[in-house]
């Protein structure tokens, strides 16, 4: 019986920009290499398993999609040998998908309950043809975030084209000198085509496009085979020696008589290819005594594969789902998935699929596929969750979660609790983040009149300042040869602590006896998190650029009591400061000393002042510094205004939500960010620069909303209860930690430590580099001094 639904209206050839998912289930990890293969709806593309969840039958009873395409592939076997070597964009290695893999297909109709539809009927050709060749969603995904940061250059902006002729069609066939047919690459400026770079890995090229190059100094060209009817294609400038965008393509290419229209997308682009050979990079795991790390296994060990530079969302959502409230909210192997038109774009559904994937086990299990080679001795591991789905909601509108750049793990982990918190919760599931919000109450007391006043402010999370004590080293044992090195005294926790819950002096005119002498602020925990989420600063400002310094932290592995930084309230004798009224800063003063040498170099006066109070008001080269990095702001040369003799006097109504909001993207609480608005007049940048000059600065604690000034604890926050607990003691232990390795939280690689129950072993370290997920042995205390987020 032949199928009715091969010539349905509804089938059509995916485009280019259509998301293909076609390497694993979107409901779960399953895919095109289980035994019984992957579903493509070719309707719409979604993948399905096809395995006892049959998440492809559900799609296709939902969604009235009967037909399917099944793939189902089986992996060459390969040897794990050396790294290839790093290779230039323009001669890198083209390896398919066939070099790979053995891949099956079959037509299937749900509708019309026949396995094997013939796949030359209607429509069907095409189609198959196209969602075998279309970018899956995951790969997809990681070009568009790649050519987010190619940019046009001065050559292709500035391109004067020769007098334009119709390029004949066999003159588009091979290399003008030489036959080739491939890689090949069209001179914008004069319509020669030259033959490209020879690619590792059997890609045919002379270097015939560059010998143009140098013979005529036409510097643009596009490469042919990568020109989509979009408007898309691979652009270099040999001039720039970089890949490049060109806004006028379209109107350069019919310079030439080329209808791009016309064109199909015949060749890999460099960034398709460059991520393939990212992805194929692999290292040892051994200990520094040489010995390999065991390889582990099973529930709640499973991997996470790097997508290219997203080890710090691998090792986040390694230490999340380790938390018991995380498993219990998204892991419900039994029940059935969400209810989503497109699971690929709901992020219940992600990540529901990441913690079965994560907890489960099923896909915990040594890589069979790869055979070990004289040259990497270790035993194979798992071969890792693709969490690509997940990876794009997370970064989906975000300026820089949505590229391929590597990030900063804590502002991933603040970015991803906020989209959790703000996500449907419904009955009887609650916001899993809850565990980490707890409530810090500032007491603020006069100096003279002794009054004082108490504010809350809701927090999910605690940067520490670590402070940085320099050794000094004799240099080859030679008293004489003294030399200043990059090591460090290392420091507790808590002593970490005692500086961020210490007192310290502020400015303020008292508005009870009108005193300037200043007032004492501390700041302590009113209710203690669950689960205690703690950013250890282990940076300096150099040149007004924050760098990483490794100051070791020492954590020790037994619980420590929190009681002591608690705070107990409004105390018997206290005197509270009038209600409605705020404490204001006095006029501000500029450091003479230094406001003299700034003006005697040329600055104007209000840029001094400006200058001296964004940065302590203490250093006219600071100053200086700040000065030359904010000439262009376009309020430069509006006199100071810290509120009209009192800068907090505006309050918390004045500062913008908003910009509370972007200062806490960026790891800056919400305190700190409200105190560092109200000192800049509101300006982000400005208050950015304010926060690195007074690292030790808490922050305001008061709160947005009229009558701000109200003692009650419970008024401040309202109807709804003080998040955390105030019970004590107060106990926690460190549970996981996110390290980083590298001299910027922008560079170098993030893994997660997370101390687990490993069967039959008890209780001990594991280590999830990406993929890999190993008992970790020797250096855990180290890297715990360098942690960068711990979790208690």
């Amino acid at each position: 019986m032949a199928c009715k639904h091969i010539n349905a209206a509804e089938l059509r050839v995916p485009s280019p920009a259509q998301s293909v998912y076609r390497e694993d289930c979107t409901q779960c990890f399953d895919s095109t290499d289980d035994l019984s293969g992957l579903d493509v709806c070719l309707y719409c593309y979604n993948g399905g398993c096809t395995g006892e969840r049959n998440h492809a039958r559900l799609h296709s009873q939902t969604s009235k999609h009967p037909l399917v395409l099944n793939i189902q592939r089986t992996r060459k076997k390969i040897k794990r040998d050396e790294p290839p070597q790093k290779i230039s964009k323009l001669a890198i290695a083209a390896e398919t998908e066939a070099d790979r893999y053995d891949t099956k297909t079959h037509v299937r109709c749900y509708d019309c309950d026949i396995e094997n539809v013939d796949p030359t009927s209607g429509k069907l050709p095409a189609i198959i043809d196209g969602v075998l060749k279309a970018n899956s969603f995951a790969r997809q995904a990681e070009v568009q975030a790649w050519e987010q940061e190619m940019v046009p250059c001065e050559h292709t902006l500035c391109l004067v084209q020769d007098d334009a002729r119709q390029i004949d069609s066999q003159e588009l066939g091979h290399c003008s000198m030489c036959d080739l047919r491939e890689n090949l690459w069209l001179c914008l400026q004069c319509g020669n085509l030259g033959c490209g770079r020879a690619q590792f890995g059997g890609v045919g090229g002379n270097s015939h496009g560059l010998k143009h190059t140098e013979l005529t100094n036409h510097t643009v060209a596009v490469k042919l085979g990568s020109i989509t009817p979009e408007g898309t294609a691979d652009v270099y400038c040999y001039a720039c020696n970089d890949e490049v965008t060109d806004l006028e393509l379209t109107h350069h290419l019919a310079h030439w008589g080329i209808n791009i229209a016309e064109r199909q997308k015949t060749e890999k682009s460099l960034t398709e290819m460059q991520i393939e050979q990212n992805l194929r990079w692999e290292f040892s795991m051994t200990t520094d005594d040489g010995k390999e790390m065991k390889p582990l296994f099973g529930e709640g060990f499973t991997g996470l594969k790097n997508l290219g530079n997203s080890c710090y969302l691998a090792s986040v959502l390694q230490c999340l789902f380790s938390i018991p409230v995380f498993r219990h909210r998204y892991y419900h192997p039994h029940d059935s998935p969400p209810s989503s038109q497109t699971p690929a774009e709901d992020l219940e559904t992600q990540l529901r699929k990441l913690a079965d994937g994560l907890i489960s086990g099923r896909y915990s299990h040594p890589d069979s596929d790869v055979i070990v080679s004289e040259y990497s001795p270790e035993a194979p591991h798992q071969k890792g969750l693709a969490p690509a789905m997940l990876k794009h909601l997370i970064g989906r509108g975000h300026e820089e979660f949505s590229t391929m750049r590597q990030q900063d793990a804590f502002e991933l982990l603040l970015h991803l609790l906020k989209l959790i918190t703000r996500s449907p919760h419904p009955a009887p599931f609650q916001d899993p983040v809850e565990v980490f919000r707890f409530v810090m109450e500032q007491r603020l007391q006069c100096m003279t009149c002794q009054k004082v006043r108490y504010r809350t402010d809701e927090q999910d999370n605690i940067s520490i300042p670590v402070p940085i004590r320099r050794k000094l080293h004799v240099v080859n044992g030679d008293p004489g040869q003294e030399k200043q090195k990059d090591e460090f005294e290392p420091v507790t926790l808590k002593e970490c602590l005692d500086i961020f819950t210490g007192a310290e002096i502020v400015e303020l005119t008292c508005p009870s006896c009108g005193s300037k002498d200043g007032f004492s602020k501390r700041s302590l925990f009113k209710t203690f998190p669950a689960v205690l989420a703690v950013n250890a600063r282990r940076f300096e400002i150099v040149n007004w650029v924050p760098t990483k310094i490794d100051v070791p932290v020492v954590v020790g592995d037994g619980g420590f009591d929190m009681d002591i930084y608690k705070s107990e309230g409004l105390q018997n004798g206290e005197e509270l400061l009038p209600e409605g009224t705020e404490t204001s800063s006095p006029q501000f003063v500029p450091n003479e000393g230094a406001l003299s040498q700034l003006e005697a170099m040329g600055f104007p006066r209000v840029r001094c002042e400006k200058a001296l109070h964004a940065t302590g008001n203490s250093d006219s080269e600071a100053a200086m510094n700040w000065l030359f990095s904010h000439m262009e702001d376009p309020d430069i040369d509006t006199p100071l205004n810290l509120g009209g003799g009192g800068g907090e006097q505006t309050g918390g109504t004045s500062i913008d939500p908003e910009s509370i909001e972007m200062l806490g993207a960026m790891g800056i609480s919400a305190p700190q960010a409200r105190k560092a608005l109200k000192e800049t007049g509101g300006d982000v940048t400005r208050a950015l620069d304010w926060v690195f000059s007074h690292p030790d600065d808490q922050g305001d604690f008061g709160n947005d909303e009229p009558g701000s000034g109200d003692a009650a604890p419970v008024a401040a926050v309202g109807e709804k209860p003080l998040a955390g607990s105030a019970d004590v003691p107060a106990r926690f232990r460190l549970q996981s930690i996110v390290c980083h390795k590298g001299a910027s939280i922008h560079a170098g690689h993030y893994v997660a430590f997370i101390r687990k129950e490993i069967p039959k072993e008890g209780k001990a370290w594991v280590l999830f580099n990406d993929e890999k997920v190993v008992k970790a042995e020797g250096d855990v205390e180290e890297m715990k001094k360098f942690a960068y987020v711990y979790f208690f």
